[in-house]
């Protein structure tokens, strides 16, 4: 892995500083720059990049950075600065979009269930925006699509997750043979089999609507940006020396 190069070094410090910044001024920083379903009145624009470097805990934020230094630091060495940049945030946008794709077939599912049952439209915006909800909803619609709908209104989506997921299958991609090491795994398992295990994994909890408190569609929109990056610069064989600061 060898020395903390330019691209990593710059966002690890942003990402500090977001954290730091969030321990001090708590809900307020949630509120402004984590992402918000766009129908939710804290929602901004800027939150779609924004959101990137914002944390929930302590562990969150380790894990991030440790994934994007251990795994972010070859691939800049190999593409320099410039490309690496223009990767990580291409794939961190890709996560935001089908992370919000997401949210709105979950946020509809669940809206035009309960509009089915007779409650007006109105009436269920004017209640989980008043950060309520009416517990017959789930005896109406059914308990998973409540809360699929209720946390696609109301859970603001945090993290580089999304974008350390495009770096993950990048890495995968260039170092197929390089054999990693797991907490929860005692032996070493080759980076081409583990990074589709891990992806193949958020598909099976994103698909199911299985509430983890993870935004597994983020991870897969990351992940297929940056398998569909990989893809065309290797098929174009794209020249490293345009992306050079």
């Amino acid at each position: 892995m060898g020395r903390l190069t330019e691209a990593i070094k710059h966002l690890l410090i942003i990402n500090v500083l977001f954290f730091l910044a969030t321990q001090l001024y708590g809900d307020q920083m949630y509120q402004w720059f984590s992402l918000w379903f766009p129908k939710n009145e804290n929602f901004a624009l800027w939150q779609i990049l924004s959101h990137m470097f914002m944390h929930g805990s302590v562990m969150h934020i380790v894990f991030n950075m440790y994934a994007l230094w251990a795994f972010g630091s070859p691939l800049e060495r190999m593409w320099g600065r410039n490309k690496f940049l223009f990767f990580y945030f291409s794939a961190g946008l890709g996560a935001a979009f089908l992370h919000i794709g997401a949210n709105y077939y979950f946020f509809n599912e669940g809206l035009q269930a309960l509009v089915n049952s007779g409650i007006s439209e109105t009436r269920v915006i004017e209640i989980i925006s008043n950060g309520q909800y009416s517990p017959d909803w789930y005896d109406i619609v059914g308990q998973g699509k409540v809360d699929g709908f209720l946390s696609a209104y109301n859970t603001p989506a945090v993290g580089a997750s999304g974008a350390v997921y495009g770096v993950l299958v990048a890495f995968a991609f260039l170092f197929p043979q390089a054999e990693l090491m797991l907490i929860f795994l005692p032996v070493p398992i080759k980076a081409k089999y583990f990074v589709p295990l891990i992806i193949l994994s958020d598909v099976i909890f994103g698909i199911s609507g299985t509430n983890t408190g993870i935004a597994h569609f983020a991870h897969i929109g990351g992940a297929l940006i940056g398998f569909v990056m990989m893809w065309y610069w290797k098929k174009n064989q794209f020249d490293q020396n345009r992306w050079d600061s």
